[in-house]
């Protein structure tokens, strides 16, 4: 339970969070918000802001009690999903970003229009709408109450009521702009919380003898958990088989959430240059570099420590309440801060693409001129209420829930990498080959789920991205049709400054080094 020191630095965080969302959000005199203003932040976020607001958006209570319930029951292997992460992002600074940004869009569904035509972007955008209420949302505000009910015995119910609102209140108004600054804060404090609680965790299981000691002690106690590739007869192979998650489905799942996923690409979508939005990415990339540090060794800290729980997924909560006075606080602070970021951040998104891409096509151009901001803002709060309702439902029966939502969306993103990265790249791609790549992913990866139950679905996500390469080059060479939104290429530079490349190359060093290490 949390001491009345803890309470008030919650409360402190939140009061400040609230104060600082406003201050951030207030309009020059005489100019009124717009559209650009709310939903890209007037495309005048720094590189820092972008950096920051992207580890915010993505370091959630999925991430943080989901990976630190991994880390206890699997192990260090699940930071390949941080890890091969970093890299991705210096992939998507180099090669996707320039691209997007010359198009000028808000979204992806928006891209999908020009490249393609109407009918992939509406799929495409009634997709996405689906997974970010029904899994991302759900999944954090479920996992976020889950948390609190652990550390400070607030209801359940209560607690989803308490993050959609607490969320709502400071993102509402202000929108993208709100929610990257305030990423600042939230992730310095997620950074210290995180840091923290790891640091705690390893002087508990040194004796007193240091954190270096206690990590040193950490893995000679329980090796087991430091093997990044599994063995086949491991009993968690089916969730990371092996070698082929550095080489098979995990890059496909990294390339579609970092660089055709929304909820993520819209911060460097409201960049002030190109090379400005490199500079974020490339700051993301360190930053992710970090993070097992803080969402995976906490949980084999306490699968050492001898941890006695109900599923793995208790495995943060549980080590938060180890903690004394004033530091519980600190680290509760720090985990409400990548709940309520990744919160807002989702419902900025979800409002984006229903009012961009969605309502054009259900309201008159006059009214949509009018109403986009209200209209905005109406899906977002509506969109809040929904997942309250529907995350105990949904998730309220898996020990993993991390595991279970890169499953779920495993089933579609062989696609959709499949129709970005061909739309871009190969100028013959065509609307049917890719409506029916998207139709084909969810089909392939059920049947495979089904007839190969045996297949690991990381190895069964690359399987289908190359099936619906085929299927999408099959048919476009066999029913070709005029493209005239195909992306031009030739006024698109790949070239990237020298600290930008000396940024890659470190992060594929460090990588090498971590999987020579633990090998």
């Amino acid at each position: 339970m949390l001491s009345s020191l803890d309470v008030m630095i919650v409360a402190f965080y939140a009061t400040a969070l609230f104060a600082l969302a406003q201050w951030v959000s207030r309009e020059k005199p005489g100019h009124t918000k717009d559209a650009t203003d709310y939903f890209l932040a007037s495309k005048s976020l720094p590189w820092w802001a972008i950096g920051a607001s992207l580890i915010a958006a993505n370091i959630s209570a999925e991430q943080i009690i989901g990976m630190s319930g991994s880390g206890y029951a699997i192990g260090l292997a699940i930071a390949s999903y941080e890890w091969m992460a970093a890299i991705t992002l210096i992939l998507v600074g180099k090669y996707l970003l320039p691209v997007f940004l010359k198009t000028g869009i808000y979204t992806m569904p928006q891209f999908l229009e020009q490249r393609y035509d109407h009918r992939v972007k509406t799929v495409m955008a009634s997709f996405w709408m689906g997974v970010y209420v029904f899994v991302n949302l759900t999944s954090i505000l479920w996992l976020g109450a889950l948390a609190i009910n652990t550390v400070a015995g607030i209801d359940l119910t209560l607690g989803l009521i308490l993050l959609g609102i607490f969320a709502m209140s400071y993102s509402l108004y202000g929108g993208l702009k709100a929610v990257a600054l305030t990423d600042i804060v939230q992730v310095v404090l997620l950074v210290a919380g995180g840091l923290m609680i790891a640091a705690i965790l390893l002087e508990q299981i040194s004796g007193g003898a240091g954190v270096m000691a206690g990590f040193v002690t950490l893995m000679e106690r329980v090796p087991d958990r430091f093997d990044m590739i599994l063995a086949q007869d491991h009993p968690h192979y089916m969730s990371l088989p092996g070698v082929s998650v550095l080489i098979g489905g995990m890059w496909v799942m990294n390339v579609s959430y970092w660089g055709f996923n929304q909820y993520i690409i819209q911060r460097a979508l409201a960049a002030k240059s190109v090379k400005e939005a490199q500079k974020g990415i490339a700051f993301a990339a360190f930053l992710k570099l970090l993070m097992p540090v803080i969402v995976v060794l906490p949980g084999i800290a306490m699968y050492a420590l001898n941890a006695e729980l109900a599923t793995p997924d208790q495995a943060y909560p549980s080590a938060m309440a180890l903690l004394p006075a004033g530091i519980k606080g600190l680290v509760f602070a720090a985990l409400l801060a990548a709940i309520v970021s990744s919160l807002a951040s989702m419902c900025n998104s979800i409002s984006t693409i229903f009012t961009v891409d969605l309502l054009p096509s259900m309201v008159s151009e006059q009214w949509l001129d009018r109403h986009r901001l209200a209209s905005g803002r109406g899906t977002a709060l509506i969109a809040m209420m929904i997942a309250m309702m529907a995350a105990q439902p949904l998730l309220g029966n898996f020990d993993q829930a991390f595991q279970y939502i890169q499953e779920f969306t495993g089933f579609f993103t062989p696609g959709i990498v499949a129709i970005f990265l061909l739309g871009i790249f190969w100028r013959k791609t065509t609307a049917t080959g890719a409506l029916l790549a998207a139709v084909g992913s969810a089909v392939l990866s059920l049947a495979m789920k089904l007839l190969m139950p045996t297949l690991p679905f990381i190895d069964r996500v690359g399987l289908v991205f190359l099936l619906c390469v085929v299927i999408v080059v099959v048919w476009s060479l066999a029913k070709p049709q005029s493209q005239p939104g195909h992306i031009e290429l030739s006024g698109v530079s790949f070239a990237t400054t020298t600290g930008f490349n000396a940024a890659g190359i470190v992060v594929s060093c460090m990588l090498a080094f971590f999987y020579v290490t633990w090998w």
